[in-house]
């Protein structure tokens, strides 16, 4: 699926926990560095994923704009992968997929971004939501915890 479909090149590998952890192979897009590699363990050994603390929902890789993320949509189709239609999120437009094992993936822009309904240099100081999640407000800030200030360890 990373290498076949997605374009990605398997770059190395390792085990989990030193020489006698499990394997795990390292797949990367582009150049590789930083934010561009998948880590991979697979096996049967492993137990069934589920959502929760420490748990995955979704995997997310990103795309300049929707002309390219249109692109990525006909060429996962074609390979056989039933994808969604693109969904506005707001700040950004995804796409979205399962590969085998029942992952799911997602494409998203980069815009039109974050900055889109705050100014830029406020980013994060109030709760913003997207206008499709504002008539939840209420329930949404009910459940949320205070964040405790960051204390770099001594």
């Amino acid at each position: 699926m990373l290498t076949e479909v997605l374009g990605f090149q398997q770059v190395s590998s390792y085990h989990a926990n030193g020489d006698s952890g499990r394997p795990v192979t390292v797949f990367a897009a582009g150049n590789g560095g930083p934010g561009t590699e998948v880590h991979v363990e697979a096996g049967r050994h492993l137990p069934a994923g589920r959502l929760g603390r420490g748990g995955m929902h979704h995997v997310a890789f990103r795309t300049p704009n929707v002309a390219e993320q249109n692109e990525w949509r006909r060429h996962i189709t074609s390979a056989g992968l039933p994808v969604s239609p693109l969904i506005d999120r707001f700040y950004f437009h995804s796409i979205y997929f399962r590969v085998p094992g029942n992952i799911q993936f997602e494409i998203a822009t980069d815009g039109p971004g974050f900055a889109t309904d705050e100014d830029a240099a406020h980013l994060g100081e109030t709760l913003a939501l997207p206008p499709f999640l504002e008539p939840r407000r209420a329930e949404i800030e009910a459940g949320l915890q205070p964040i405790a200030p960051y204390a770099p360890a001594q």
